[in-house]
């Protein structure tokens, strides 16, 4: 009963328990800066061993640990992993921001087990460089962050481990984010093409990879398509090493496909994108849904409602279901009042100019459905029901019926004599290629998901000639929680 579980201090029997278990229900609780120094040996662990993969965790735990960094954790701990006689110790605690000297935590666990580094490890140096640069991001501070990364890239310049070359992606992906916040992506565009023929020169392909992305997306960010597509088209190619990076590339391809006409190949990338996007990763894959829904519209798809109605992405989408509905209608006044209306949203979507495209296959799909109604229908109705507002809409509707032939949208012949148009009878779909080429597109897509998850597959290297210790089990499986734990903190970050 309830009342059996609350305790009194005047009963003097039943409290003498709670003391003894105290401690064991309430162990202290470790601090920031415990935690940052637990990174470092992680990071030392790595760079000594040249083991890529306890760089990667380092970088995993620290983004788990960003929310709860204070000025005061990250002095100390540059205090701590840094000389005091370093140029980059004096560089960064300059650039963070005092705080009254209060109460500093204290590590609740350091008696039992301090914590040493080796100093002058360039894995260390970079470590403090990104942490610095994390955190002044993450305090709105843009000018020091920008000298921070600005710092970080010119000494990267002086390095080549491949232990680095985690940390260093990160870089990367932080220094043309900040500058990208203070509107200046273009000062850093040399910077990022000199970064990435120093990367592939130093064979980085982590770092390449990072690069290219945030090249394309520079040139995307001022419209400059041609260029965008030159140098992805020339850069060099290779198997995908992050999820989130491929993510982002397939998405850039899609819209330099989109730009160019490509439809087919660009509602490929796009939907793709959307598919490999973490869940937690909602921002993107946002985008990612608008992009398609317009390449769909503009290759004669109606999307399905359930596109719409995805976990999170209603109220963003409404715009774009509103303007599907006008598209699948085919009413051109209809679709001329949503894209007034969400003219804004368009704008800032980037999408504006897709839109203007669509308005043909509007006129289209009207015209599709006045064929399927009428077996004959003269081309001044077409013009009323199509609500052409053109100084000769006959004239124009014939034109537009003649193309809609031409291009195999309708069955239908023209009237010129009379001014009709015949729509021919509709024959059996079953008879034709049609059926045919949508299950060889179902067929080809699954064999291509099959092919990707099979070279998704990953595996510990000479695991076949060697036997896995009881000791290395329990470090691979506490690793393995570790990075499902933190996995989704760290999509969060990286979208």
């Amino acid at each position: 009963m309830p009342e059996d579980v609350q305790m009194n201090d005047s009963e003097p029997q039943p409290a003498a328990p709670p003391p003894a278990a105290a401690p064991a229900a309430a162990a202290p609780a470790l601090s920031t800066l415990h935690h940052l120094k637990e990174i470092a040996s992680v990071i030392e662990a790595g760079s000594l061993s040249k083991e890529v993969r306890r760089i990667s965790r380092a970088v995993r735990l620290t983004v788990a640990l960003r929310r709860r960094l204070a000025a005061r954790d990250v002095s100390a701990f540059l205090a701590f992993a840094l000389p005091a006689s370093s140029e980059a110790y004096a560089r960064l605690t300059a650039l963070v921001p005092k705080e009254d000297d209060t109460e500093m935590d204290v590590d609740a666990a350091a008696p039992a087990t301090q914590i040493s580094i080796k100093h002058g490890l360039p894995e260390i140096e970079i470590y403090c460089y990104l942490l610095v640069l994390i955190f002044l991001i993450d305090q709105k501070k843009y000018d020091e962050a920008k000298a921070c990364a600005t710092a970080s890239i010119a000494r990267l310049k002086n390095l080549n481990r491949r232990t680095v070359d985690v940390l260093a992606s990160r870089l990367y992906f932080y220094y043309s984010y900040v500058y990208e916040l203070t509107n200046s992506l273009a000062e850093i565009r040399g910077n990022l093409l000199a970064l990435h023929r120093m990367a592939t020169l130093h064979h980085d392909e982590l770092g390449q990879e990072t690069l290219l992305n945030l090249l394309l997306r520079n040139y995307l960010h001022y419209n400059l398509y041609d260029q965008a597509e030159k140098l992805r088209s020339k850069a060099p190619r290779f198997e995908a090493h992050s999820n989130q990076q491929f993510c982002r590339y397939l998405f850039y391809l899609g819209k330099i496909r989109t730009i160019q006409l490509e439809y087919t190949d660009a509602k490929e990338s796009l939907l793709q994108a959307a598919r490999k996007a973490p869940t937690t990763a909602r921002g993107f894959r946002i985008q990612c849904n608008k992009w398609a829904i317009i390449v769909r519209l503009l290759l004669g798809e109606i999307p399905e409602r359930t596109v719409f109605m995805q976990k999170g992405m209603k109220k963003a989408l409404t715009p774009y279901f509103e303007l599907t509905n006008a598209v699948r209608v085919g009413d051109l006044e209809l679709f001329r009042a949503v894209a007034d209306k969400f003219a804004s949203t368009f704008s800032a979507d980037g999408t504006r100019n897709l839109i203007v495209r669509l308005r043909h296959n509007v006129i289209r799909t009207g015209l599709r459905n006045i064929s399927i109604s009428y077996s004959r229908i003269s081309l001044a109705d077409i013009a009323k029901k199509l609500r052409l507002d053109s100084e000769n809409p006959v004239a124009d509707a014939e034109s537009i019926v003649a193309k809609a032939i031409r291009d195999g949208a309708i069955d239908a012949t023209i009237d010129h004599a009379n001014g009709w148009m015949v729509s021919k009878e509709t024959g059996d779909v079953y008879s034709t290629n049609e059926p045919q080429i949508a299950f060889n597109s179902r067929i080809a897509f699954c064999l291509n998901m099959h092919n990707e998850a099979v070279k998704a597959m990953r595996f510990p290297p000479n695991s076949h000639k060697e036997k896995e210790s009881a000791e290395k089990r329990r470090e691979r499986l506490q690793q393995e929680e570790e990075l499902a734990k933190h996995m989704a903190e760290e999509d969060d970050d990286d979208f």
